[in-house]
C-alpha cells in the first residue's frame, strides 16, 4: 500500500473522489476552490434597509421573526434605525416581549462603541415608549 493510498483511505473523501484520485485524475485548482456567495450580487445599504423593513412588516410568527433577526444582524453592518422599528413592531405584533428586549442587546453587540448604541437608543426611544419596551439595563436597575 502507498501513502497516497493510505492518506485517502484515512481522509473523509467521498467514494467518487476516492476513485478519481486512485486513477491519478486531480481536478483543476479552479474547481477545487468554493464560492459561498457567488450567487448573490452586491447590495446597498438603501436596497438593505427596504429589504428588510419589507420582511419585518411582514412577519406573522415568531420564527420568521427570529429568523429574520438572525439572517439580518449576520451581515458586516448595523441594521438601520428603521430595520430596527420594524423588527420591534413585529416581536410586539407576535407577542414576543423578550425578542424586543434582545433587539436592543444585538444592537449592543453590533456597534463599535457604547455612544453609537446611546444612538440608537435615543432615536428608538419613542418606539420603546409607544410599545413599552424597556432596555435590559432598565429593568435590573429598576
Amino acid at each position: 500500500m502507498s501513502f497516497l493510498t493510505g492518506a485517502i483511505r484515512t481522509a473523509a473523501v467521498g467514494a467518487s473522489a476516492r476513485s478519481a484520485l486512485m486513477r491519478g485524475a486531480v481536478a483543476p485548482a479552479a474547481q477545487q476552490v468554493r464560492f459561498y456567495a457567488a450567487h448573490h450580487e452586491e447590495e446597498s445599504f438603501e436596497a438593505f434597509n427596504s429589504r428588510y423593513v419589507g420582511f419585518f412588516d411582514a412577519v406573522e410568527d415568531l420564527f420568521e421573526l427570529q429568523r429574520g433577526l438572525n439572517n439580518c444582524f449576520a451581515y458586516d453592518l448595523v441594521p438601520s434605525p428603521e430595520v430596527i422599528e420594524s423588527a420591534l413592531r413585529a416581536s410586539r405584533r407576535v407577542n414576543d416581549y423578550s425578542t424586543a428586549v434582545r433587539v436592543f442587546e444585538g444592537i449592543k453587540q453590533k456597534v463599535e462603541n457604547e455612544g453609537q448604541y446611546k444612538q440608537y437608543v435615543e432615536a428608538l426611544k419613542g418606539v420603546r415608549e409607544e410599545l413599552g419596551i424597556q432596555l435590559k439595563e432598565e429593568m435590573y436597575n429598576a
